[in-house]
């Protein structure tokens, strides 16, 4: 098995700023290398970064950079880093690939955060790869869900959404 990681920024990637004095955070190198290095994967993976960008920064031709990105690639298993805002957008524009496991991932906390939800996140992604059919997927709070069955809560978490017209979740 092989895992292309795409990374597109968002908190999972901000690192502390560079610039002496400054207080905002930069988006840096991407934190899933880190992990990786932890984790020693036994599995073949290669890292892309197509853009270091916070989600709300991010526009539709970025979405649509991303979306040729992972039509070009010959690997059919692709864990984009991204931040949470926009994730459901960028799902959306990616909805159409159908020949292809891709799941989005990122964190409420910076990688660099003892703290942080990054390291669980991308481990459930990466378990997630070995199970799931070819599609779209959410990978937050230790739940992987099909992007069209997914919402954002109001205190920013991932959840199901609640059926509707008597379709079961």
């Amino acid at each position: 098995m092989k895992i292309t990681f795409i990374q597109c920024g968002g908190t999972i990637d901000k690192d502390y700023p560079k610039r002496k004095g400054g207080y905002a955070f930069e988006i840096g190198e991407a934190a899933v290398k880190r992990i990786m290095k932890r984790l020693k994967p036994s599995f073949d993976y290669e890292i892309i970064s197509a853009m270091k960008k916070d989600s709300l920064d991010m526009n539709e031709e970025d979405r649509k950079k991303l979306l040729e990105i992972c039509r070009s690639l010959d690997n059919d298993k692709i864990i984009i880093t991204h931040g949470t805002d926009t994730m459901l957008e960028t799902a959306r524009m990616l909805s159409n690939i159908k020949d292809k496991k891709i799941i989005l991932t990122g964190a409420f906390l910076p990688e660099r955060f003892y703290e942080s939800d990054a390291p669980i996140n991308i481990g459930v992604a990466i378990g997630a790869m070995h199970f799931i059919e070819d599609g779209i997927y959410i990978a937050m709070s230790g739940r992987v869900i099909p992007w069209e069955k997914c919402k954002r809560r109001k205190d920013g978490r991932f959840d199901y959404q609640e059926a509707r017209d008597g379709e079961g979740t």
